[in-house]
């Protein structure tokens, strides 16, 4: 699968302690993560393969190995199994492994890769603009597809009715026209403008908004939006969001947002707070939504030109090989 090839987000950096394993999943597939002695962070297959205890539940060593929680097995960053307490002479032979698996650190996340790959991580551009601040939003544990958490991030025809008061408003729900091209990665969607009442944290009046759409992986998109001059209490603000999600199976996902602001003022949770608000509001109606993954075949439901960019977006995971997820 295409899927496995591809780099997941599975927890935020600072959740991995260098004292004790962390259990993740994604894609199906159980994960323990830790730290060995030097901080690097580690990934094998959660499941010891002498008795099939997980992993997750024991300890990390003094030297850094993963030791089983059932007989005390340790394993090295890996997989391989390097003690066996019952046997205090015994070699292990290289057959004594764990599957292991490539992980980096970026974006304040945790990424695997479940098979090797030439995929790279989701691109965000704002991540090396000095000007903005950066901070991460979540986890948020959501019954439903990563495919259809992204075509939400897409939509602005939701906006006065799911968002309403803050993204929208029921007599401003228009959607002008805007360009979608085709992208590498998937899409880009260029002048999308809405109306709100309140489109950040800063906001002293209702903005003509204009939005930016990127998506920048099957699982990940960007959205950067600036609202009209002098309707913000911090000159000059932008933003720009990025959408990161692990699908931990077909219908459950992961969701975490990196945030990059034009504010160094405020405290993380008040930041925090305005991002939760609007994706708490998406929330139950994704989990309500049927089937629970994206259909690919554009004649499962309806479309209209307002939807071009989520049409577009079915297209590239259609034409990309994308199966989990989708149907």
């Amino acid at each position: 699968m295409l899927e496995s090839t591809l780099w997941h987000p599975v927890a935020l950096s600072e959740a991995v302690a260098a004292q004790a394993p962390l259990a993740v999943q994604v894609l199906e597939q159980p994960v323990v993560l830790w730290r060995d002695s030097e901080g690097a962070v580690l990934a094998l297959a959660d499941q010891c393969p002498h008795r099939g205890a997980r992993l997750s539940l024991g300890r990390v060593t003094p030297q850094g190995q993963l030791e089983c929680p059932y007989h005390g097995w340790q394993f090295a960053a890996g997989g391989q199994c390097t003690h066996v307490p019952a046997l205090p002479t015994f070699a292990p032979p290289a057959t004594h492994c764990v599957r292991h698996f490539e992980v980096q650190e970026a974006y304040g996340l945790v990424w695997v890769r479940i098979v090797p790959g030439e995929q790279g991580l989701p691109g965000f551009a704002a991540e090396g603009d000095a000007r903005l601040r950066k901070l991460n939003c979540g986890p948020y544990d959501v019954a439903a597809s990563a495919p259809r958490i992204v075509e939400n991030f897409l939509d602005m025809s939701h906006f006065g009715f799911v968002h309403e008061g803050w993204l929208g408003s029921r007599e401003a729900t228009a959607i002008d026209d805007y360009r979608v091209e085709p992208t590498p990665t998937g899409l880009l969607a260029t002048g999308c403008k809405a109306w709100q009442p309140q489109s950040n944290l800063h906001s002293t009046a209702a903005a003509q908004v204009e939005y930016t759409y990127e998506v920048t992986a099957p699982y990940g998109a960007v959205l950067t939006k600036v609202p009209e001059a002098g309707t913000t209490a911090v000159d000059g603000w932008r933003e720009s969001i990025a959408l990161f999600i692990c699908p931990v199976t077909p219908v459950r996902s992961r969701v975490w947002f990196r945030l990059a602001v034009a504010d160094f003022e405020s405290p993380d949770e008040k930041l925090q707070a305005f991002q939760h608000t609007i994706f708490t509001q998406d929330q139950p109606v994704l989990e309500s939504q049927t089937p629970q993954c994206l259909p690919l075949d554009l004649r499962a439901e309806l479309h209209t030109a307002a939807d071009k960019a989520s049409s577009a977006y079915r297209r590239f995971l259609r034409q990309s090989g994308i199966t989990f997820g989708v149907c």
